[in-house]
Parts: structure tokens; C-alpha cells; sequence
């Protein structure tokens, strides 16, 4: 029996040497050598990721200043939601005001 295993060993072990691979392993110099230089992997050719650009929106201090501000606490929610738009436009930002009533498409509509 045990000459069994060792010849059965042997064999897989001869095999295994012999086998090449066509193409080189994901993390050898000539994979990374032959990959075509261009966008991160996982974007669409074409397409910028959003992480390669910088921030544009505002900063963390300058939204809590806007939504803890002192005359924004005795609104109505609202108004409040008013307030905090009027003070996103005029920081030049585009702050999604949606109340009832407000913003909404009229489906079937004729123009």
C-alpha cells in the first residue's frame, strides 16, 4: 500500500512541474508589465471615477453651520427646509428642497 501512495505521489508531483502556464500569474512583473495603461479597474472606458477628482461640495463646518444655526430652530419644519435652501443658494450649492406641493411633474400632462 504504500508503495501505492509514493508512486501515486510521485506521479502528481511530475505532473504538476511539467504544466506551464500561458499567461503570467496576476501578481508577477509581467502581468502588471502587459496590462494597457488607462482608468482604474472597475470603471467604464470613458468614464472618470469620483474618487479622482476633488471635493467640490461644502465643507463639514459649513454645513453645521447651516443646519444648527440658532434662527433655524424656531421654524417650522417647513420653513426650516426653506431656510436651509435659501442658505445653500446663496453659498452657490444646489440644496434638493422637496416639500409637498413643490417641484412635482404632472404626469399626463398635454403642454
Amino acid at each position: 500500500m504504500r508503495e501505492f501512495i509514493v508512486r501515486a505521489l510521485m506521479w502528481v508531483s511530475a505532473h504538476l512541474t511539467l504544466t506551464r502556464r500561458t499567461r503570467p500569474g496576476r501578481h508577477t512583473a509581467e502581468h502588471f508589465a502587459a496590462r494597457p495603461a488607462g482608468p482604474a479597474s472597475g470603471t467604464a472606458p470613458g468614464r472618470v471615477s469620483a474618487w479622482a477628482r476633488p471635493w467640490t461640495g461644502p465643507s463639514a463646518t459649513e454645513a453645521r453651520a447651516i443646519f444648527h444655526a440658532e434662527e433655524a430652530r424656531r421654524l417650522s419644519p417647513e420653513q426650516r427646509e426653506r431656510y436651509y435652501a435659501t442658505a445653500w443658494a446663496e453659498r452657490g450649492y444646489d440644496y434638493p428642497y422637496t416639500a409637498p406641493g413643490v417641484h412635482q411633474v404632472r404626469t399626463g400632462a398635454t403642454a
